[in-house]
């Protein structure tokens, strides 16, 4: 019942029980993890309200929210800033319902001019929504030649191709090849780069969970994505490329490399992250047979 439910500050002590449940509950992404916290303080320096729901003392839902002062895009309070996904994750619609409930009354008492909730799934119809984005999920087959066959013909062509260019990937210890590739296609993309002590934050953070894949031809690396492992999950979450990518077939023959490699690893879910509708980006992950599933972005303005 929800009168059984109380909501309260994330505090000191409560890492270890936010993320037992995050890793438990099926609401949960990677961006639910509590390390996320510290990131966002620490390296943007965006006050953070955290929020555990909790009935007779054990934890029925989390709500990861951050404070964002910005020239651009004003002040908001947000579920959850540098993620695709966030919103209230919990292990059922009472619990939701209180946290989001606490999330409008905090936005007031901070006057933000919006609260944004970055749902999967709709929870308030009543409230405005943003509909521009779609995630893409599929799941991962269990042998490699599976997965290869199915790819649609015209990308497993393109991924074949960097193979017959003898393009090979690597796992890469460190951020410098990744962030190199990564901060020249956001520049030739005129769009200013997240700093490199942001990755080097998140690498260090996340450990085996956040992994860096670089494409080589020869001794160049033309290609690097920077992904997200959570559960049965891989999330390619960052990327960069050279500008003659495309000719080398190199972005293609990058995310087979992810895929085959998470494949062997166990893993059953490629989440190919969010898209714009109307965007190369959309287009080039329909291509790979994902089929677009519309992200439910929930305002109080």
């Amino acid at each position: 019942m929800s009168t059984a439910l109380t909501v309260r500050p994330f505090a000191n002590g409560d890492s270890t029980a936010w993320a037992t449940f995050v890793q438990g509950c099926a609401d949960a992404t990677f961006f639910h993890r509590i390390e996320w916290r510290d990131i966002i303080e620490q390296v943007f320096g965006h006050r953070t309200h955290y929020l555990l729901a909790e009935r007779r003392g054990e934890v029925a839902g989390v709500l990861p929210l951050a404070q964002v002062k910005s020239l651009l895009f004003g002040h908001s309070l947000v579920s959850l800033p540098f993620a695709v996904y966030g919103g209230a994750a919990a292990t059922d619609e009472d619990a939701r319902a209180v946290l989001h409930e606490a999330a409008v009354k905090l936005a007031r008492e901070l006057r933000v001019d919006h609260l944004e909730l970055r749902n999967r799934a709709p929870h308030n119809p009543g409230w405005p929504q943003q509909d521009l984005f779609v995630t893409f999920r599929k799941g991962i087959e269990p042998s490699v030649q599976a997965n290869l066959e199915a790819i649609p013909r015209k990308q497993r062509a393109m991924v074949r191709k960097g193979m017959q260019r003898g393009l090979a990937s690597e796992i890469d210890a460190g951020m410098d090849r990744f962030f190199e590739l990564y901060a020249d296609n956001a520049h030739r993309h005129g769009t200013p780069p997240f700093p490199k002590k942001y990755f080097e934050s998140l690498q260090r953070t996340f450990g085996d969970a956040c992994e860096v894949i670089t494409v080589v031809n020869g001794a160049r690396a033309v290609s690097s994505v920077l992904s997200f492992y959570f559960r049965d999950e891989v999330l390619p979450y960052y990327a960069g490329d050279v500008a003659d990518a495309r000719e080398l077939a190199a972005n293609d023959f990058k995310y087979w490399e992810l895929m085959r490699r998470a494949c062997e690893r166990g893993y059953r879910t490629f989440d190919y992250g969010r898209s714009k509708r109307g965007t190369g980006s959309f287009d080039f992950k329909k291509n790979w047979g994902f089929q677009p599933k519309s992200l439910h972005y929930e305002y109080q303005l």
